[in-house]
């Protein structure tokens, strides 16, 4: 994918733990510390990977690998980057780096109210397998559980 997309990507490093950590901020209302991101950046288990447009960072999606299993923790991209397709492109690359490093299934939570999410992931065979109760501590909201059992 990448530059014909209009988008490169990079596997993160512990010294991008700034710059995920500004995204996080205009994305989320519980937002990660910058350690967190360090850590999970230096991680052996884990892949981070970047989305630049015209070589800045817009954004980032993050999963942990174990057992041929990826775990997403989080996907971001600056609000004026949505609906661009900048959140495509890094799904994409996101699967095809985990299917590389051995996964074979995918799962994540969401929120019921993200509609433009539960879109992008549907599109990726991602299916609603139940819920989490009272998931997200800023509101209270449930979250979807998704699963992709063929990536």
């Amino acid at each position: 994918m990448g530059k014909e997309t209009g988008y490169d990507f990079r596997e993160m490093t512990p010294e991008d733990a700034d710059v995920a950590a500004a995204i996080e901020r205009e994305c989320f209302a519980i937002p990660w510390s910058r350690e967190s991101f360090w850590r999970e950046a230096a991680n052996e288990n884990t892949l981070y990977l970047l989305v630049l447009h015209e070589g800045t960072p817009i954004g980032f999606a993050g999963c942990w690998l174990m057992q041929g299993e990826a775990q997403i923790t989080n996907v971001a991209i600056l609000p004026e980057h949505r609906g661009k397709g900048a959140a495509t492109a890094l799904m994409a690359k996101m699967i095809e780096k985990a299917k590389e490093r051995g996964a074979t299934a995918m799962t994540l939570e969401v929120r019921p109210s993200n509609v433009p999410a539960l879109a992008l992931y549907a599109k990726f065979g991602f299916k609603s397998v139940g819920r989490r109760p009272k998931y997200y501590q800023d509101n209270g909201e449930d979250a979807i559980i998704m699963w992709n059992t063929q990536i």
